[in-house]
């Protein structure tokens, strides 16, 4: 298994790469106006953040993002936990289920700018109906998926079903969850941004559309990087959380799925 001092040089030196290839691209084989250089695009981030003018796009644009992932997530897990465990009214709620989460939001987002105004409140909603469901599906196929055998032997042996739940089921589901929390998380920015993008005063995503409006690819991509980085940031949060709440599991399981990695 590679080492993490060692994998992070490898991903520097990739990353550079692409950088120097996209830097000697511009002007030579590509127009700059359609994809501008990365030593512009780092030079309107630095501007931004020098004078101060991001802040208050960016702070709209995390608070609509976390706020919906935050009470999306509790939602989602809360009822995927419970559907899990509860198979008859999970078969009755699966058409409807499925039938809402078919719906493309993109679809709804004119809709929550209707009803809930041009404010934060409307991209929260929006990124709730995006989170709920990617962290529910997740959730849900954790619980199903426990090993029912692993269960009935901890029965014979005496166990209560609190203490099934909590030794066997909880820690079994960390992953999916996990998992459906780094796939939602993402998605909840984009979530956000589009909504900002139909109709919205400020954000990454209103600052992101007026730049295009300009015809400014730089100041465009600039809020792109800008996005990027604080999807990584923030995946990575998840990422040590995760191996910090399966510290129990054994080091030959964790080696060799960075093996297949």
């Amino acid at each position: 298994m590679i080492s993490r001092g060692r994998l992070f040089v490898y991903r520097l030196i990739f990353g550079l790469f692409l950088l120097a290839g996209w830097e000697l691209s511009s002007g030579r084989l590509i127009d700059p106006f359609w994809v501008s250089s990365p030593s512009k695009v780092f030079g309107y981030v630095y501007e931004v953040f020098a004078d101060g003018s991001i802040f208050a796009h960016l702070g709209i644009t995390l608070y609509e993002t976390f706020t919906g992932f935050f009470i999306g997530s509790i939602f989602g897990i809360g009822l995927g936990f419970f559907l899990g465990r509860r198979e008859i009214l999970a078969d009755i709620l699966d058409p409807y289920v499925v039938a809402f989460n078919g719906i493309p939001r993109i679809a709804l987002a004119p809709l929550f700018i209707i009803w809930f105004g041009i404010g934060p409140t409307s991209k929260v909603i929006l990124v709730i109906s995006v989170v709920f469901f990617l962290t529910f599906f997740n959730t849900f196929a954790g619980v199903k998926g426990v090993d029912a055998e692993l269960k009935n032997v901890l029965r014979i042996m005496g166990a209560s079903e609190r203490q099934i739940l909590i030794k066997v089921t909880l820690p079994a589901i960390v992953p999916w969850i996990t998992t459906g929390l780094k796939i939602a998380l993402p998605y909840a920015i984009v979530a956000a941004v589009v909504g900002e993008f139909i109709a919205a005063s400020k954000g990454l995503g209103y600052l992101i559309n007026y730049n295009t409006s300009l015809f400014s690819t730089t100041g465009a991509l600039g809020g792109i990087f800008i996005l990027a980085i604080v999807v990584v940031v923030c995946n990575e949060g998840i990422t040590r959380a995760e191996s910090y709440l399966l510290r129990w599991r054994p080091r030959e399981e964790k080696k060799s799925e960075g093996e297949l990695y």
